[in-house]
C-alpha cells in the first residue's frame, strides 16, 4: 500500500487489509510505505487513526517508511493510491514482472477506471470517504486473492 507520506491513506489501507485478512485466516504480510520521506518513523495521522478506530481497526502501532526497490522485490502486489504515486513506484520496476505487480488500488473495485483515492491530509472531511473507498478496495483484494494463497 503506497501513498505520498505514509501517514494517511496507505496506513489505512494496510490496517484495513490486515484486519480483513486476519478475519479470513489469511497469513499475509502487509505493509505500507510513502514515496516521500517526510514522515519516516512517525505514527499515522491522528485523523487516520480515529477513522480506523471508529471502524474497529487499530493502526496506532504502524510507523511510516519510505518506498524503495526492496518493496518491489519482496511483495507480490503493490497498490498505489493515485496516479502520481503509481508513476513514482513504476520507476523502480526493472522488469515486466515487477511492473505487473503494481496497480492503482481502486482498480480492484472499478477495473480500468484509474480512480484516485483522494489525499485527505488537507481536508478533515475526506477521511470517512477515504476509509470507505479503501474498505471496498480491500474487500475486493480479499475476494480476488484470498482463495489463492495463505
Amino acid at each position: 500500500m503506497v501513498c505520498l507520506g505514509n501517514i494517511c491513506r496507505s496506513p489505512l489501507a494496510e490496517g484495513i487489509l490486515r484486519h480483513k485478512a486476519g478475519l479470513r485466516g489469511l497469513n499475509w504480510h502487509i505493509e505500507s510505505a510513502g514515496t516521500g520521506a517526510w514522515h519516516v518513523g512517525e505514527a499515522p495521522d491522528p485523523r487516520s487513526q480515529k477513522v480506523a478506530r471508529q471502524n474497529g481497526v487499530d493502526i496506532s502501532k504502524q510507523r511510516a517508511q519510505q518506498f524503495s526497490p526492496y518493496h518491489i522485490e519482496t511483495f507480490d502486489l503493490i497498490f498505489a493510491m493515485d496516479s502520481s504515486n503509481y508513476q513514482d513506484i513504476i520507476r523502480h520496476a526493472k522488469t515486466d514482472a515487477e511492473r505487473n505487480k503494481i496497480q492503482l488500488i481502486m482498480n480492484m473495485v472499478e477495473p480500468g477506471k484509474n480512480t484516485a483515492v483522494p489525499d485527505p491530509y488537507y481536508d478533515d472531511y475526506l477521511y470517512d470517504k477515504v476509509y470507505s473507498m479503501l474498505d471496498a478496495a480491500c474487500t475486493a483484494i480479499i475476494d480476488q486473492y484470498g482463495n489463492t494463497s495463505n
